[in-house]
């Protein structure tokens, strides 16, 4: 297709915009860092292309050159980051509310950054005992329930990397610390749609949660609480409460 640099497409959407976007969401994929050929190989795009659009992310701070002459992702992209942080929470938290209205536990809502959950949104509940979950709080995803879920939508070959990653450092006796066991959590979580901690991360604290469908980035909502109060009928209860809340969400994020 002919190169039609800043003019709108057959859709009405500015082709050169498209691209700019393309080539950061290809590096964020990538793990942050590029080149040139790696950017053209990855995006389909002629060289010059590339570099026309990467000049430009570069003097406007959204790209770096490292003096390897790779590309890694500049630190303006924080801003928007955090913005965009800020605005999911914003999102969540009418469907939250309306978790903890219904069942009386606390309501969170998570997202997979890197090999890291982190906490973006809390309603607690309006008992005196709170969890340990906070917002900004940031833990590993195989002792938790918005970790599980969010994980059984990746294929089990990227899970198995994370985990390598990041190893599975037992937090309580319940903690799970093999990669078999936790891979057959993900396939009952995604045979179930939603999956559970049973005291992995803190002891004497149930949480479930599912994924939120076609969400922007991994993202999950959950009920935590005392396993006291986190009885099976309660959580019988917050599933499908649980499930429409996550696709509700997902509508009001597209």
């Amino acid at each position: 297709m002919a190169e039609t640099n800043g003019t709108k497409g057959r859709t009405g959407s500015v082709q050169s915009i498209e691209r700019a976007f393309g080539l950061l969401e290809t590096m964020a994929d990538a793990g942050g860092m590029m080149g040139l050929s790696q950017l053209a190989t990855a995006s389909g795009l002629p060289l010059p292309t590339i570099h026309r659009l990467v000049r430009t992310l570069v003097d406007l701070g959204y790209l770096r050159q490292e003096p390897s002459r790779q590309y890694v992702l500049g630190p303006k992209l924080i801003r928007l980051g955090e913005s965009s942080s800020h605005m999911l929470s914003v999102f969540a938290r009418p469907h939250l509310a309306h978790l903890v209205d219904e069942l009386g536990e606390s309501a969170n809502m998570a997202m997979l950054d890197g090999d890291q959950i982190v906490y973006l949104a809390q309603v607690p509940s309006r008992h005196s005992m709170r969890m340990f979950t906070e917002v900004g709080r940031r833990v590993l995803p195989h002792c938790t329930a918005v970790g599980k879920a969010i994980l059984a939508q990746f294929p089990e070959s990227e899970v198995r990397d994370l985990l390598h990653r990041t190893g599975m450092p037992q937090h309580t006796d319940n903690t799970i610390t093999t990669a078999d066991a936790f891979t057959t959590q993900l396939h009952q979580a995604s045979d179930h749609g939603y999956a559970m901690d049973e005291g992995e991360q803190e002891v004497g604290v149930r949480c479930v949660a599912v994924a939120v469908p076609d969400a922007p980035t991994p993202l999950a909502i959950s009920i935590s609480g005392p396993a006291g109060r986190m009885t099976e009928d309660l959580v019988e209860r917050a599933v499908p409460l649980l499930t429409q809340a996550a696709k509700s969400l997902s509508e009001d994020l597209h």
